[in-house]
């Protein structure tokens, strides 16, 4: 297993990852409570969702494909999906770097990037789901 980059491991340790998500708020004006990762739905496509929903903030994550994983990158977007009050993401996918990119990443010393993309969502029927999953998560900690 290869070192970590000093930022990477530094990140590693605090973060878990080297993976970053911003989010990109559909509506501004619109303000909803915090949740919490551990009650963020995952969904594969918009009709897997099943409940009417309401768009929250679109997610773009990027991590150095060295040092992340696909797990990572959707734990890093559960937790942004969270910080914006939503209780859902619908996953819309995670690039991979070509074998030649990281080849050629690893000479330059550049480095890969992966990247994902999700739309967070609120789907109201989950409330009282979201809200249950995070009384017990914080019980926990």
């Amino acid at each position: 297993m290869k070192p970590l980059p000093p930022l990477c491991a530094f990140a590693a340790v605090v973060l878990g990852a080297c993976v970053s998500t911003n989010a990109a708020l559909i509506d501004p004006s619109v303000h909803l409570a915090r949740t919490c990762p551990s009650a963020i739905r995952l969904y594969t496509t918009p009709d897997r969702v099943g409940h009417p929903y309401r768009e929250v903030a679109i997610l773009n994550a990027k991590g150095e494909s060295n040092w992340s994983n696909e797990e990572d990158m959707i734990e890093s977007m559960r937790d942004k999906a969270a910080e914006v009050g939503a209780n859902g993401i619908i996953l819309k996918g995670i690039d991979e770097p070509s074998a030649l990119t990281k080849v050629i990443g690893q000479v330059a010393k550049t480095g890969s990037q992966r990247k994902g993309n999700a739309l967070a969502i609120y789907v109201p029927s989950d409330s009282t789901s979201t809200a249950t999953v995070c009384a017990a998560a914080a019980k926990k900690s």
